[in-house]
């Protein structure tokens, strides 16, 4: 008998702050800029597109389009959608 596997969904994961800091974080560390833009998406997507849409004061099929993979939106579009998510970029100094 064959085995079914569904495709992974990491918005599937997201239900709470912590997973949501943690995810984000996960993906800042690794330094690549389409990974975190696809994970931002991930992020609205579990959060509910129509909502962060509403509260960004963006279009919820340019949300989609902007965090689809190999798009390149504006940093303004990022930042407001973190801001809908409740969630600050902080720096913080290299490791050593």
């Amino acid at each position: 008998m064959a085995e079914k596997i569904s495709k992974f969904d990491a918005s599937d994961y997201l239900t709470n702050e912590a997973s949501i800091a943690e995810y984000l974080n996960a993906l800042l560390e690794e330094g690549d800029q389409d990974l975190l833009l696809s994970g931002i998406g991930d992020i609205a997507k579990a959060r509910g597109m129509s909502r962060i849409a509403e509260q960004s004061g963006l279009g919820r099929e340019s949300l989609y389009k902007a965090f689809a993979q190999g798009a390149k939106p504006r940093f303004d579009t990022v930042m407001r959608v973190l801001h809908s998510l409740g969630v600050d970029l902080v720096a913080t100094p290299h490791r050593a």
